[in-house]
């Protein structure tokens, strides 16, 4: 988001493909002139008009118990696929204070409302050799 002359926000787009470099301070990109108005991408409409945000998604398991939401998310800068999801508990179960992390490959589906992963038992494989 930026803000131009009449300080509204301005929604502007930034493909994956013009990402030269992820630094600590930003994103690098070789000329602003890269991002692109929404309009100028009718192709990507239908997606761009969902709106999805993953900060804030509801997450539950597989059988109907409520884990809680996205506070944060890690992506692989050389495939720019989210790979690990932070999950924080509603207040009344988390005494603890700390995140829960998922990894992709628990996900089994995405909806406007909700991720849905496997139930947390079933994380670790029956045949897993213990640690000491």
């Amino acid at each position: 988001m930026c803000q131009d002359s009449l300080d509204r926000q301005v929604q502007l787009i930034l493909l994956c493909q013009d990402i030269r470099d992820i630094i600590p301070q930003g994103i690098v990109v070789n000329d602003h002139e890269v991002l692109a108005h929404p309009s100028e991408l009718p192709k990507l409409s239908k997606i761009i008009n969902i709106n999805f945000s993953l900060i804030g998604k509801q997450v539950g398991t597989s059988s109907k118990s409520n884990i809680g939401k996205v506070t944060n998310y890690a992506i692989d800068s050389s495939s720019m696929f989210i790979q690990k999801l932070y999950v924080t508990a509603p207040i009344l179960r988390n005494f603890t204070g700390g995140n829960l992390i998922i990894d992709r490959s628990q996900i089994i589906e995405i909806t406007t409302k909700k991720i849905i992963i496997n139930d947390l038992e079933q994380r670790v494989p029956v045949n897993a050799a213990a640690t000491a």
